[in-house]
C-alpha cells in the first residue's frame, strides 16, 4: 500500500485525491505565487479534461434567524460533494480553515478542500465536517 494513501482516507477521499491531482497539474503548468483567479479557471480546464463534474462560482443563500442576510459565493465544488477553496496566501490558517468550516455548514456539504497555490509545492487540507448531513 502506498504511505501516501492514507492521506485519502475518510470521506470523499477518491475525489479528494482526483481534485489534489489536477492542482498539482495547475500548479507544475502555471507555476507558483499568481492571483487566485488564474488557479481557479485553471482547475476548471483539468476538471474538464478529466470528465470531473463540477460548478464554478454556485451561490448559496447566508441564512441568520430565519432571514436571508447575504451570499456565499464558492470558487468550485466538485463531484457535486467537495467545496475547493483555491488560495494564494503565506500558508493555510486556522483562519481558513474555520472559513471553510462556515462554507460546509452554508453549502450542506461535508468535504471541504483548500488548495495553496503560493509556494512551489502544493499545500492543501482537507477539512470534513460530519455532522452537516
Amino acid at each position: 500500500m502506498d504511505a501516501n494513501a492514507r492521506e485519502f482516507d475518510g470521506p470523499n477521499g477518491g475525489e479528494v485525491y482526483d481534485i489534489v491531482g489536477c492542482a498539482f497539474e495547475v500548479l507544475n503548468e502555471l507555476g507558483h505565487g499568481l492571483v487566485e483567479k488564474p488557479y481557479e479557471n485553471s482547475m476548471v480546464v483539468e476538471f474538464n479534461l478529466r470528465d470531473i463534474a463540477y460548478e464554478q462560482q454556485e451561490e448559496f443563500d447566508v441564512i441568520y434567524k430565519d432571514v436571508k442576510v447575504g451570499k456565499y459565493i464558492p470558487d468550485l465544488i466538485a463531484f457535486a460533494k467537495v467545496v475547493v477553496d483555491t488560495k494564494v496566501i503565506d500558508q493555510i490558517t486556522n483562519i481558513e480553515r474555520a472559513q471553510m468550516i462556515n462554507y460546509l455548514k452554508i453549502t450542506g456539504l461535508e468535504t471541504g478542500l483548500i488548495l495553496n497555490f503560493k509556494r512551489p509545492k502544493l499545500e492543501w487540507e482537507r477539512i470534513v465536517l460530519e455532522s452537516s448531513r
